[in-house]
């Protein structure tokens, strides 16, 4: 059973991160030849402020 996590920086539209996560689990179920009923996928989502690279904060821009 696959599980797969992914981090972004809040800020998306619903759709497009609902998008993303389809086609993850399409990626999943094909690369991998995983049933997709066996497919998790979860998108956490950090506000910029809470992100950064290095010392530069997401929200620094």
């Amino acid at each position: 059973m696959p599980i797969i996590q992914v981090t972004l920086v809040q800020g998306r539209d619903d759709d497009v991160v609902q998008t993303f996560i389809r086609r993850v689990a399409e990626v999943a179920h094909e690369t991998l030849n995983a049933p997709m009923d066996s497919i998790r996928v979860m998108v956490n989502e950090v506000p910029p402020t809470r992100f950064s690279v290095g010392s530069k904060l997401r929200s620094d821009r």
